[in-house]
């Protein structure tokens, strides 16, 4: 199981790979493809634009042909995305690379979370489920180390050192088809769901991949858990648009909506995505900047790991969230403390922005990235769930869009102060309306949710 779960996570590796990558490589590209700030938030948010349409198709691609094969398909998209954008020679044909790889990016967060659910025993399965979220962040670091490490060898060509060497952005782009090869070469030796096998009718397939993963006890033991499983994923499909009459489903429909828009709205992939610009206003040189962004990645990594392993099933996500949504309020008025306190440009307001940007993504990583997505899918009732959270999913995604597409435009004209006052003031909103609409949906059945939430309960 632990080797599945290694191949499997590949596909979180290339998503987190590939949002992060940018991070880098985006200063170089906007000199050699000549990139204004408007097509510069393009080349970022197309691939989120295709994240989201990724999401939708692939969930339903999964349940007719199979999570495995989607996810060989997945590694191919992957690959011939990646091609697109290392060998893209303007902006026409970057954009449309770009797409590619977001459907896969947004196809990889569907269906590999699902796979390892299905697979994993039920004791671990949170933690097996959480691999993924984890594999995401440390393909971001490893994006930053890389760039770190080829900018440090070639010195790439921007517009404060117009002699550097050229399409070097190129070969940061390059190095995720690795992952991509590994990810198609692992899935073909991998098994199916057996969930899958028995919600199209194949229970003896089912039982034989069990056999692989189980002892035979267990694997026969397990056949009439699956079976149930199956039978509740088919009552996921049964809630829609009619049910939004309900007033009780508006009601947590739109907690999830906010809950979806708030963990985008933190800024916390602007970081992600324009970290190492971020640090060149703050003051950082450009060879010095991609070093010091990788403090952001560690950062990811070991937020991601505190919530899994001690945090997210011992705190009530409401608790959890909420408290969140006030450390990375904190840390962006830090931000822009620090900004008016030092001088424009200075070492000492460069370090200081970097501290707390960094703080702010630990704070984000640890209460608000795993604790969100299980929320999400704890607050729906079963027939309401795939429905509710394909709608949220969608949101948070377009949400994300928006931020990538608009950030390059909102450093250039307010810089750090403006920024980071700007996302201090988002984000002091939206803790207050969570607050205000997010019941906890810790330490009770979805039976038991749903019984208060139509009671109007909504504590």
């Amino acid at each position: 199981m632990d080797l599945i779960a290694v191949v499997a996570t590949f596909g979180g590796l290339l998503f987190g790979y590939d949002t992060g990558v940018l991070n880098g490589a985006l200063e170089p590209m906007k000199h050699d493809l000549h990139l204004s700030t408007t097509t510069e938030g393009l080349v970022v948010s197309t691939l989120l634009l295709g994240a989201a349409a990724g999401a939708l198709l692939c969930g339903r691609l999964a349940d007719a042909i199979g999570r495995r094969k989607t996810m060989i398909i997945l590694a191919v998209i992957f690959f011939i995305g990646t091609v697109g954008a290392v060998v893209a020679p303007n902006l026409a044909v970057m954009l449309p690379s770009r797409v590619v790889l977001g459907l896969a990016v947004g196809g990889a967060s569907v269906v590999v979370p699902v796979y390892l659910s299905e697979l994993a025993p039920t004791e671990r399965r949170g933690r097996l489920g959480g691999r993924n979220e984890l594999a995401i962040v440390v393909g971001q670091l490893l994006a930053f180390i890389v760039n770190a490490i080829i900018a440090a060898i070639w010195p790439p060509a921007t517009a404060t050192n117009p002699d550097g060497y050229s399409n070097i952005w190129r070969l940061m782009l390059a190095i995720c088809a690795i992952p991509a090869i590994c990810l198609f070469v692992g899935m073909l030796r991998m098994p199916e769901s057996p969930r899958w096998y028995l919600s199209k009718g194949k229970t003896l397939d089912a039982l034989k991949v069990l056999l692989q993963v189980r002892t035979e006890d267990r694997a026969r033991a397990e056949m009439a858990e699956v079976a149930e499983l199956a039978h509740e994923e088919e009552l996921q499909q049964t809630g829609g648009w009619a049910d939004m009459a309900i007033p009780w489903v508006r009601r947590i429909m739109l907690a999830a909506v906010i809950l979806a828009i708030a963990q985008q709205v933190t800024g916390i992939n602007s970081v992600m995505y324009y970290g190492t610009q971020m640090l060149k206003t703050a003051g950082f040189s450009d060879s010095a900047a991609p070093i010091a962004n990788i403090f952001m990645g560690v950062a990811a990594v070991v937020g991601s790991a505190i919530c899994l392993f001690f945090l997210v099933d011992r705190i009530p996500r409401r608790t959890l969230i909420i408290s969140g949504m006030i450390a990375v309020t904190i840390c962006h008025g830090l931000t822009v403390l620090s900004s008016l306190i030092f001088p424009t440009g200075s070492v000492a307001q460069a370090y200081a922005v970097l501290i707390f940007v960094a703080l702010f993504v630990l704070a984000m990583q640890t209460a608000l990235n795993v604790p969100v997505w299980v929320c999400l899918s704890e607050l729906f009732p079963l027939r309401l769930r795939g429905f509710g959270m394909g709608l949220s999913v969608l949101v948070l995604w377009l949400t994300n869009a928006a931020v990538g597409q608009f950030f390059p435009a909102l450093i250039e004209a307010g810089g750090i102060t403006g920024t980071y006052s700007t996302f201090f003031v988002i984000c002091a909103v939206f803790a207050f309306l969570i607050y205000k609409t997010l019941p906890n949906t810790s330490g009770r059945s979805l039976e038991e949710l749903e019984e208060s939430f139509a009671a109007g309960d909504f504590r």
